[in-house]
């Protein structure tokens, strides 16, 4: 197995799949309501040799956040070189395209919003604001567009999450109509 063309040990492909196991269980039921011995199960590996990996599950939950983040910038790479000399706007808007389609599994979607609840864990909030300042200086950056167009990015990116997190249609109303026009989301 290899990440990024690099040849990983043991101990580096078990790391993925911890890291792997761990968003899609945060992503379940949060940093509280997640035991180790559920990550571990999922990964199909020991409790302890998760600890040897991660030696405490604020170290699991950050890494998987940070990892969760990582994609989210990948994400937005892939929209950005669908209009390579497009202007910000563009830019902007092909980054959402591709991070819409990356939350219609909400695994990622999930685990930030699990990051969110647990905020109250240092480590954990200074890993979710390491995050968003990744995203927002590359969506600033590769795309060109001026802080408040990228403010108005973010802001939309959180209204995405809201959408999808509640599964929002406009059929529910006209309340929902608002919320969700010229919002691309999948349910």
């Amino acid at each position: 197995m290899s990440r990024r063309g690099i040849a990983l040990s043991t101990s580096d492909v078990r790391r993925e799949a911890v890291l792997d196991a761990a968003i899609t269980e945060f992503a379940k039921t949060g940093f509280h309501g997640t035991p180790i011995n559920t990550v571990a199960a999922t990964a199909g590996i020991s409790p302890a040799y998760v600890f040897k990996l991660f030696p405490s599950k604020i170290e699991l939950f950050v890494a998987a956040l940070d990892r969760c983040f990582e994609r989210v910038e990948e994400s937005l790479a892939t929209g950005a070189a669908r209009v390579e000399g497009g202007t910000p706007e563009q830019v902007l808007h092909e980054m959402g395209g591709a991070y819409a389609e990356l939350i219609a599994d909400k695994s990622l979607l999930m685990l930030q919003v699990h990051a969110l609840s647990a905020a109250d864990v240092p480590d954990i909030a200074a890993a979710y604001r390491r995050g968003l300042r990744r995203i927002t200086e590359f969506a600033e950056t590769r795309s060109g567009a001026t802080g408040e167009q990228v403010q108005h990015f973010m802001a939309y990116g959180q209204l995405c999450h809201l959408i999808t997190t509640l599964g929002l249609d406009a059929a529910e109303g006209p309340w929902a109509a608002a919320l969700t026009a010229g919002i691309r989301h999948y349910n």
